[in-house]
Order: structure tokens, then C-alpha cells, then sequence
């Protein structure tokens, strides 16, 4: 039984690589974004070419959130990469646990979304107070649930790090 559900673990790696598939659709919106943007960068105003390079910046978060998601999910949950000395492997990989990238998937989300509350607040023309309403108590929701979450985590590290720190043997905790 244990060994049955220890090798579960790589049911999860063909996800993976399905985020690898949404990484390259990501790549595709990426170009026909920067073709519109350049074939029409003498015909758009100020505030147009604004909102195209924001699309651009959030292509960009969003490929950055799946490629951190998909390598840091990876390690943690299927098998370690064996990537030892690689003169390209990003410094924070091997290094962020579950509850590292919950925070920076969360942080992620939150940059994301302020971006699209800005590109709104450029539209806004085009826009209700109610579509504007809802973008920002959107971003709100998303930064009220990030900052909730990094309290959840300081104070969880905090119960593990008391609980690590008490010593069964003596009876009392280490100084």
C-alpha cells in the first residue's frame, strides 16, 4: 500500500507537462500581442500603447508563475531535477517548499492583478463604476487573502519552530 501511493506521486508529472503545453499558448499570445503593439504603434494613443505593453508585462508574470509552479511543484511533490551545476538553473530552485511558492504563487496573483485594476483604470472611458467596482474589490480580495496567508505561514513556522525547539527527553524546552 505504501509503495502504491509513494509512486502515485508521478500521476502528477503528465500535469506538468501540461503546464509546459499552457507555457508555449502563453508564448503564442506573447508574439500576437507584440505584432498588434508594433504594427500599430503610429496609429494608437499614448494611453493604448500603455495598455498593450501591460498586456505584454502580464503575459510575462503569468509564464514566470507557470514556469515557477512547474518546477517547484515538480521537486516537491514527483522527483527532484538533476540539475546540479547547470550554469542556467535559477537560484531559488530546490529551495522553495510548498509553503514558499503558496506565497510567491500568491504574490504572483497579486501583481497580476494589479496590473489588470491599472489597465481598467486606463480604459476608463470605456469602462462602468460598476466594471471598475468590481476590478478593485477583486484586487482587494486577492491582497487581503495574500497578506492573510503570509500571517497563516509566519505563524505556522512559528508553532513548528516552538515544537522543534522542545526537547521530549529533558522534559523542558532548548534555550
Amino acid at each position: 500500500m505504501e509503495h502504491v501511493l509513494f509512486t502515485s506521486r508521478w500521476l502528477l508529472a503528465p500535469i506538468y507537462l501540461g503546464l509546459v503545453a499552457g507555457l508555449a499558448v502563453l508564448l503564442v499570445k506573447f508574439g500576437q500581442h507584440t505584432v498588434e503593439l508594433i504594427t500599430h504603434v503610429l496609429t494608437t494613443s499614448g494611453d493604448e500603447t500603455i495598455v498593450g505593453v501591460l498586456a505584454l508585462i502580464d503575459l510575462a508574470l503569468m509564464g514566470s508563475l507557470v514556469v515557477m509552479v512547474m518546477f517547484a511543484g515538480y521537486e516537491n511533490f514527483v522527483s527532484k531535477l538533476a540539475l546540479a551545476g547547470h550554469k542556467d538553473k535559477p537560484g531559488w530552485m530546490g529551495h522553495v517548499d510548498f509553503s514558499g511558492l503558496k506565497l510567491k504563487l500568491m504574490a504572483s496573483i497579486v501583481a497580476i492583478s494589479a496590473i489588470q485594476v491599472l489597465e481598467s483604470f486606463m480604459n476608463v472611458a470605456h469602462l462602468s463604476d460598476r466594471e471598475l467596482a468590481w476590478g478593485v474589490g477583486i484586487h482587494m480580495a486577492f491582497v487581503a487573502s495574500g497578506v492573510l496567508l503570509a500571517v497563516m505561514d509566519r505563524l505556522s513556522s512559528k508553532t513548528h519552530a516552538a515544537t522543534a525547539d522542545y526537547s521530549p527527553h529533558s522534559g523542558s524546552s532548548s534555550p
